[in-house]
């Protein structure tokens, strides 16, 4: 017999009990008995706050002459009353003293745990899934965040738009004991809970470079039960296969807590791709809609999206040039702002000091640069008769790719004296390295008589002086004229230890020499008398003169103010160069009538020794100046302004021993020049 509290006591038979859907089983040991949560003899009841579903029952066991009266209660949390929810918690509220199921006012709790899915937590496990339990007089409080791992997302769509739950099954699990002597109670309650729909706004994430020439969006994040269908462009209709056999690569990609997103890349040349253009820029759009559904449900929902992309149209720089007798002329234009370059001349990258050199000019638009066809950035391509073939190569280079986006040549013929014959017999020749000897040592070179060697080189040039009857000169008869030959090249000793590898061509320049021969000139003059003496018009300018010493017969480099007084032993060689400063005029000269050494800063004291008399050698000198020709470079525009000569050290003493010691001495050089105008 079982006796039902509704509050109303009722009593039922077990068979009857049954058939009203209740369970009652029992062994020696254990009573049970189930109900569903809304039976008729079920009953609400507040307990601390908390509505409670309560049942409560009494159950009598016959035996014979014995009767058994078992009274036992339960009661579960209803979840209206007991949970609150916000956008981001789920709080749980759950009495400390259940009063249906404690008939003692001396009541002591025990064990409290908590659980999910009816598995028992530890407090590290709380703790990484951000749960948190407390207990006050009142409640124990679960608090859990919505989303965190135990639970599970659950998608829905009303007036198609995307929304979800959450459901999360608790447990909690109370141990506690009455003081009047009887048996410990353990509570356990199975609490699943459930979110309102919470609106999820999909979210679109547009990753596109315009630069790199495609769409790229993410729409996300939505509910593992969510599938994406289809694309639906406006002119077709793509499924996630058909989109990546289309080449438009279509992932999808999942994340630790549960949901998933799906990212879309679609190239601007697409016929998909909408594109209008403007001035300067070229605007893409792509209308697309996402066609997704909601699984078990089949419920189907959309997503629109509209992408645009605004692209520069880029122009890429430009080089172009041009020649004269003596300069390449180089224009580069900028093209778009936006493109990055560096300008590379020859294999030197244009620095700020290379374009002061070279006279960089620039405006908005592009800028220009002047280069010397003897520059070291230029480079010889081939010699003839009286003209060099020079090239200029400029290429302009990306420093994000380090590639070239603009590669430029131009090659001129320069003309050029290689070869000067004088009356007296003297012959002159000048030698160039070419591009296709890269290795070949210039100082090296000997005319066909190999003790013959350049009166001087450098890594670009070798100049040869001698006369029409030495150094192996040929000399031919011809009808009315005489020609004398000479050749420049390696001996043959330097060609054999040449590497057998090599591909480079041997060097061989032809010098060549004509003389008239039995050629009678007549020269006819008037005199007579003057009608007015001629006079000059009276002006007065002023020309500064620079003399410097370099550090070595190159000229390249020279000795600055903080080097002096710079010390040499004796006859080793000092390297003067005189220039002719801020001169802009070609047919200006520079000319050194005099030059001499003293041995204190006094230009007047004693001793004094000539070196330079009337413009030449003083030829009572035992070691004679040596003059060095000066040609154009990236320095020297007008060489006809410069004067270039060695001097080998001497010593003042009036002891001659002391001159063939080697100690260091020290002594001044000063010049007297004067400036020549050609007419």
């Amino acid at each position: 017999m079982a006796t039902f509290f509704a509050p109303e006591e009722r009593m039922m038979k077990v068979a009857e009990a049954q058939r009203n859907g209740y369970g009652i089983a029992n062994t020696p040991t254990r009573l049970v008995v189930r109900s569903l949560p809304n039976a008729p003899e079920t009953y609400n009841q507040n307990v601390a706050g908390v509505p409670m579903t309560v049942l409560r029952t009494s159950t009598i066991f016959e035996k014979k002459w014995l009767l058994t009266q078992i009274d036992a209660a339960a009661a579960c949390p209803l979840l209206l009353g007991s949970v609150s929810f916000t956008p981001d918690t789920i709080s749980w509220f759950l009495p400390r003293h259940i009063d249906p199921l404690i008939s003692s006012n001396r009541f002591t709790l025990l064990e409290v745990h908590m659980g999910i899915d009816g598995r028992r937590l530890d407090a590290a496990e709380m703790a990484a899934r951000r749960y948190s339990m407390s207990i006050n007089d009142m409640h124990i409080v679960i608090e859990i965040p919505v989303g965190a791992v135990g639970g599970y997302f659950k998608s829905h769509v009303k007036d198609d738009q995307y929304l979800t739950s959450y459901t999360i099954e608790l447990m909690l699990e109370l141990l506690w004991t009455e003081d009047d002597g009887q048996e410990d109670t353990r509570y356990k309650v199975l609490f699943p809970i459930t979110t309102p729909l919470l609106p999820r706004p999909l979210q679109v994430i547009d990753y596109t470079v315009p630069e790199e020439g495609a769409f790229k969006v993410l729409l996300g994040p939505l509910g593992s039960d969510v599938v994406l269908m289809n694309v639906i462009f406006p002119a077709e209709v793509l499924s996630m296969a058909e989109c990546n056999i289309r080449g438009f690569n279509i992932q999808e990609h999942a994340s630790q807590n549960g949901s998933k997103a799906f990212t879309l890349q679609v190239p601007f040349t697409d016929t998909v791709v909408l594109q209008m253009k403007e001035v300067g820029l070229t605007v893409y759009g792509l209308p697309l809609t996402f066609d997704l559904l909601v699984l078990p449900e089949f419920t189907p929902f959309a997503h629109r999206v509209y992408l645009q992309a605004v692209l520069e149209d880029k122009v890429a720089p430009s080089v172009s040039g041009s020649c004269d007798y003596e300069d390449f002329y180089v224009l580069v234009s900028y093209g778009s702002p936006s493109f990055n370059f560096q300008t590379i001349v020859g294999k030197r990258a244009l620095t700020p000091s290379l374009a002061q050199q070279y006279g960089l000019m620039e405006n908005g638009t592009h800028f220009t640069f002047t280069v010397p066809f003897t520059a070291p950035d230029a480079v010889f391509q081939a010699v003839e008769s009286s003209s060099i073939r020079s090239r200029l190569d400029v290429s302009l280079r990306s420093p994000e790719t380090n590639k070239n986006v603009q590669e430029f040549s131009m090659a001129c013929n320069f003309f050029t004296t290689l070869t000067e014959c004088f009356p007296n017999g003297t012959m002159t020749a000048l030698a160039v390295k070419l591009e296709s000897v890269p290795n070949l040592d210039l100082s090296q070179l000997t005319l066909r008589d190999p003790t013959c060697a350049p009166s001087f080189s450098d890594d670009r040039f070798a100049y040869f002086v001698f006369t029409a009857n030495t150094c192996g000169t040929t000399r031919k008869f011809l009808p009315r004229a005489m020609l004398y030959e000479n050749e420049i090249s390696l001996p043959d000793e330097l060609e054999v230890t040449k590497d057998p590898k090599s591909n480079e061509p041997e060097y061989e320049l032809k010098v060549s020499c004509y003389y008239d021969m039995n050629t009678t000139r007549a020269v006819a003059f008037l005199i007579g008398p003057r009608r007015s003496e001629p006079y000059a018009e009276t002006a007065k300018d002023e020309l500064q003169v620079a003399m410097r010493l370099a550090a070595d017969v190159s000229y390249s480099t020279f000795h600055s103010v903080e080097d002096y007084p710079v010390t040499r032993f004796l006859q080793q060689p000092l390297h003067f160069e005189v220039e002719l400063m801020r001169a802009t005029n070609p047919k200006v000269s520079l000319e050194l009538e005099n030059c001499w050494a003293t041995a204190s800063n006094d230009r007047t004291s004693q001793p004094r020794w000539n070196l330079i008399i009337n413009g030449c050698p003083n030829p009572a000198d035992s070691y004679q100046v040596v003059f060095h020709p000066v040609w154009p470079d990236a320095r020297v525009r007008y060489p006809a302004q410069y004067k270039r000569f060695e001097v080998q050290k001497f010593a003042f003493a009036a002891d001659p021993d002391t001159l063939s010691q080697q100690v260091i001495l020290t002594w001044r050089m000063f010049c007297a020049p004067y400036q020549r105008i050609k007419l």
